[in-house]
């Protein structure tokens, strides 16, 4: 399939008008509280550790339809919707010390579930700052059913 059918495709899920959090006052106040309590790492340094292979869980906590957008590859990683973490995390990652990083596609639901791992004991949950749009931003691989693509800035 044509790279730059891909990338354009890419592109339009992830700027689709989908607004979950319609800048109310009090979810912006929630996410700012989230953002602070929690903290975030820069797509930057996410690929840093991911190309010197630090220990880093990925948390993908986006819907299952979203998915099909494509996600940030890593050695270990996960996807828990963030309706279901609670419930599912403590199963999965047992290491309360583990560095884990979450993301969704604009970084809100990324930063209270960062948050939620916070409460529940993770003292190294962050966000991804900006989420997989930030990600792609960037200019960082994302992979697809379609294999690995890179936004460019001629697309």
């Amino acid at each position: 399939m044509n790279i730059k059918f891909i990338n354009i495709a890419l592109i339009a899920a992830l700027s689709s008008a989908t607004v979950l959090f319609a800048a109310h006052p009090e979810t912006e106040k929630l996410l700012i509280e989230a953002k602070k309590e929690a903290g975030e790492m820069t797509p930057k340094q996410l690929k840093e550790k991911i190309d010197k292979e630090e220990a880093v869980i990925i948390l993908d906590v986006r819907e299952s339809e979203q998915r099909a957008e494509g996600q940030i590859y890593a050695d270990d990683m996960y996807a828990i919707t963030r309706g279901n973490l609670e419930f599912e995390i403590l199963n999965q990652v047992k290491d309360k010390d583990a560095v884990i990083v979450t993301y969704c596609r604009g970084g809100s639901r990324g930063a209270l579930a960062a948050q939620s791992l916070r409460h529940l004991g993770y003292k190294n949950a962050t966000n991804l700052q900006g989420g997989l749009k930030g990600w792609a931003k960037a200019g960082y691989p994302i992979e697809t059913g379609l294999g690995i693509t890179k936004l460019t800035g001629d697309e």
